[in-house]
């Protein structure tokens, strides 16, 4: 039986979590671009529509009230918490992966350029919060939520169904972007799979 020695094996984990990241990002850039026009832009569209109409009062209160949970300072606060019950490594490893995402995620809408869906001239859409600042792909709510979660338990050693919870609600803060009427369904994947990216960096590095 042959050992492979630890370095070795390091080495490798790292190679395939650049692997992923590069894979995952490259996805995004896809969803971006195919949605940017023609088909994937009309189908876009469609739902969006669907996800911004309007469900009553108590899907206005829910929505409105989880959205701001992905915001780089919901991360911020998160961090701070986790770093006060003697985490500190996993809260700056999580709020770093959140920063990065949220960088990325600022200069990708510089470059996209894609209007927000008030700025799009939309017919019927609905808007339910303050118009925030920025253009719209990827949305980077889910994403730093997402990357912060992701990097954060798996360094706390959480179990698959505890990460299986924190992807969930990082799906229902996406949702909640398009419900507010301030991101296309597509802006959602791509910042989701913009976190997971970036996440999947971050898992080369742990030790």
């Amino acid at each position: 039986m042959t050992l492979i020695p630890d370095s070795r094996i390091i080495d490798q984990v790292r190679a395939r979590s650049v692997l992923r990241a590069v894979a995952l990002g490259g996805t995004a850039l896809a969803v971006g671009a195919w949605t940017s026009a023609g088909p994937g832009r009309r189908l876009d569209l469609e739902a969006f529509r669907e996800g911004n109409r309007d469900r009553g009062p108590a899907a206005d209160r829910f929505f409105g009230g989880v959205t701001e949970l992905g915001s780089i300072w919901a991360s911020v606060g998160a961090a701070a918490v986790v770093a006060a019950t003697g985490h500190r490594r996993a809260a700056a490893r999580g709020l770093a992966a959140a920063s990065v995402t949220w960088i990325a995620g600022q200069a990708l809408k510089r470059v996209f350029g894609r209007p927000r869906p008030y700025d799009a001239n939309v017919d019927g859409m609905t808007l339910r919060i303050e118009r925030p600042n920025g253009t719209s792909w990827p949305s980077s709510h889910p994403a730093v939520l997402l990357s912060f979660l992701t990097v954060t338990s798996k360094d706390l050693g959480a179990g698959a169904v505890a990460r299986t919870a924190m992807d969930g609600l990082a799906t229902v803060i996406g949702a909640s972007r398009v419900y507010v009427g301030v991101h296309f369904p597509s802006d959602v994947a791509g910042g989701i799979l913009l976190g997971k990216s970036v996440a999947a960096a971050f898992d080369g590095d742990r030790r």
